[in-house]
């Protein structure tokens, strides 16, 4: 393996700009061949040991096999970074050519019964206890590699194997479809009565993109005006759009995507589907979600069904009061569709009553929220709670785009402890939709007994600057980026040194989001938002008014917003549970029944959300799209803390920041999420606090 490779460098930070298609595909064999030796190497001495009947240590087999995993991890994690944030289908058809090894390598090392043996022997040893955080990486590790079929053989783990080849690509071409369908439609408008009702930031959006395509004379002014799906421009419009049947049209393209065509993605759904009973079964669950749920925090699947049952019957009656109000708003407009309210009409109906009911115009607060104002706000937050500095620390690393920041974070007049990458703006020709946080380098000890410090990935797609203007954030992007920065502070505030439990690793999936969910809370705390709500223009900080305004919306339609994650829940969770071929219903229509009893105003026949839904055929929701309700639980009662505390009680507010920080953000996965938030609650969690907090109290 050459030293020279930035691909195969395998520590500290990627060189990016480097690493490149040809790259790909010549060192991720090279890197596999090694690692599988490595591999075996490992195995033999294991096997030695055994033989012999010595007892097995810790050190001489976890550090091993982390290293291993941990050059797997990071080269891979780079190509796979790349992939999300820089796609080319030079990369993209890179990426493709090796995913297969990639895959075979992981089922190498997840079905080593050697090795299996080995950790058994290491987790039941009683002449050297673990310690708690040992014991639990060891029990994961031990029902991962379960789960990636080491008690299978012959026949039975080479169908596994292939299938598991064949997921992967399956997730990948999912993924591809709808970057590529979000990214080919494009409505391009001359005629400036079809905007009419944008705010000047939504059509300076879209003047922009005119000019990306090719139009360099298009202004905000005169136009042309190209529309897009994605979010920046796709959001604006259909809030604010008179023209309802451009509303109407946007609408049905967006909820079309990757449904027709060479990029369809409904066959592919049902073989995903299909593919995952057959691997559940072959390892002896019911179900994928029988699989999924053994290594979550919910015992299973009527636990799940049992929480989104409550919210359900929670928020219908809320939604249903909800809609009435937006047909009294538009009759109170004189509109034509005010007896049959469409999907395309709420949002601009909602955003209508808002105004009306708050006088809050969500568009006009953007200039109080400039990225760097709302930065220097997360910034003193988490100075506050967490007694940690952050400072710009760019030119101090390699980036992959213009756009890229780099931070490091410190102890208050203390040691460094972690860094992080932001990648803030919306890039729709190559970089996929959504926000996400993931793992540059994780904590842990070198191998020359070293700290090795956090560094996190954090990426959003809010509204680029234009021009001389910075990005002009809207409430809602501010929401976005302190959610993920709440997994960012999981992943760099962790005091745990063993990787396999550092951070977000081996933290349960349903628990994972309660650092995210409960950093959105403090976009609402007055001393959080007042402080860095400023015009960016004239300085002025953000009316008095508009803040109670913003209170007041907090619920605004919350009983809609609550049915909509009950559904895309429940929705992955019957799929997952209750379809199969034998069935007679496509998983469209298993949807559609869903839908019946979780939406107000059922899916047009267009609307194909499945074949957009990432999240559970592309990403790591599969069976744990609930995951996102289940932490909202614990990040609501965990807010509530403070709230109880006083949140204008300085000291207490610091004291409970202190606990969040020694807790949550400090142990990671190195205990269970259910003892991790007792040991920070003084109790188990309870749903009282999201059910006030969603204001659906009453209705309840």
């Amino acid at each position: 393996m050459t030293s020279t490779s930035a691909l195969l460098q395998g520590s500290g930070l990627p060189k990016f700009e480097a690493i490149t298609p040809e790259l790909v595909r010549s060192d991720i064999p090279v890197l596999i061949s090694t690692l599988e030796q490595d591999f075996s190497a490992l195995e033999s001495s294991l096997s030695q040991a055994m033989e012999k009947g010595d007892p097995l240590h810790w050190q001489a087999v976890m550090p091993s096999l982390q290293r291993i995993g941990e050059r797997l991890r990071w080269s891979w994690g780079v190509v796979s970074h790349l992939n999300g944030v820089c796609n080319s289908p030079e990369l993209r058809d890179a990426h493709a050519s090796q995913l297969g090894d990639v895959v075979r390598l992981g089922n190498r090392l997840g079905q080593s019964a050697l090795l299996y043996q080995a950790l058994s022997q290491l987790r039941d040893a009683p002449q050297q206890p673990l310690d708690e955080t040992r014991r639990r990486i060891l029990t994961s590790e031990l029902l991962s590699m379960d789960q990636r079929g080491v008690g299978l053989s012959g026949e039975d783990q080479q169908a596994f194997n292939r299938t598991s080849e064949r997921l992967a690509e399956l997730s990948t071409a999912f993924s591809n479809h709808v970057l590529d369908a979000t990214q080919q439609w494009t409505l391009k408008l001359t005629d400036k009565a079809q905007l009419s009702g944008l705010p000047q930031r939504a059509l300076e959006a879209l003047a922009a993109a005119a000019r990306e395509a090719g139009d360099g004379e298009a202004s905000a002014a005169e136009g042309p005006w190209l529309l897009g799906l994605d979010m920046p421009r796709y959001l604006p419009f259909l809030t604010h759009a008179e023209d309802r049947g451009l509303r109407e049209t946007i609408y049905r393209a967006h909820v079309s995507r990757a449904s027709s065509g060479e990029l369809d993605n409904s066959d592919l759904i049902e073989e995903i589907l299909r593919l995952r009973i057959e691997q559940a079964r072959r390892l002896g669950y019911t179900h994928w979600a029988e699989r999924s749920l053994a290594s979550k925090m919910a015992d299973d699947v009527n636990a799940v069904e049992a929480l989104l049952e409550e919210l359900r019957v929670a928020a219908y009656p809320a939604a249903e009061i909800e809609i009435a109000d937006l047909k009294d708003c538009a009759t109170r407009h004189g509109a034509a569709e005010a007896d049959a309210l469409a999907p395309w009409d709420l949002p601009f109906w909602s955003e209508r009553l808002r105004k009306e009911r708050f006088d809050l115009d969500q568009e006009a607060l953007r200039p109080w929220f400039p990225l760097p104002q709302v930065l220097e706000g997360l910034f003193s937050l988490c100075e506050r709670l967490f007694d940690v500095e952050i400072q710009a620390a760019d030119g101090e690393a390699p980036i992959w785009h213009a756009d890229v920041r780099y931070f490091r974070v410190q102890r208050r007049n203390g040691p460094a402890i972690a860094a992080f990458y932001l990648d803030p703006f919306s890039r729709p020709a190559s970089k996929r939709g959504g926000a996400w946080m993931d793992d540059c380098l994780g904590r842990s000890i070198g191998s020359d007994g070293r700290q090795v410090l956090p560094v996190a990935y954090l990426i959003c797609n809010q509204t680029p600057p234009v021009g001389k203007t910075p990005s002009l954030m809207s409430f809602e992007e501010v929401e976005t980026l302190f959610h993920e920065f709440g997994h960012g502070l999981q992943h760099m505030l962790t005091t745990v040194d063993e990787p396999e439990a550092a951070g977000i690793n081996n933290v349960e999936w349903d628990a994972v989001e309660l650092p995210s969910q409960f950093m959105e809370n403090w976009c609402l705390d007055r001393a959080t938002l007042m402080g860095m709500a400023r015009h960016w223009q004239t300085g002025e900080p953000l009316p008095e008014e508009e803040f109670n305004k913003l209170q007041r919306n907090r619920t605004f339609n919350a009983g809609l917003a609550t049915l909509r994650q009950v559904h895309f829940a429940l929705t992955d969770l019957r799929l997952h549970s209750r379809w199969s071929p034998e069935l007679g219903l496509t998983p469209d229509q298993m949807r559609r029944e869903v839908a019946r009893s979780t939406t107000v105003i059922e899916p047009i026949p267009e609307d194909q959300f499945l074949c957009a839904f990432g999240h559970i055929f592309s990403g790591g929701y599969s069976a744990g799209y609930y995951s996102y309700k289940w932490a909202e639980v614990l990040s609501a009662d965990a807010f509530a803390a403070f709230e109880e505390a006083g949140l204008d009680d300085e000291v207490q507010v610091r004291a409970t920041g202190a606990r969040f920080r020694d807790t949550v953000l400090s142990l990671g996965g190195s205990r269970a999420p259910a003892d991790v938030f007792s040991a920070f609650r003084g109790r188990p969690a309870s749903s009282e606090a999201l059910i006030r907090h969603s204001g659906l109290v009453a209705a309840a």
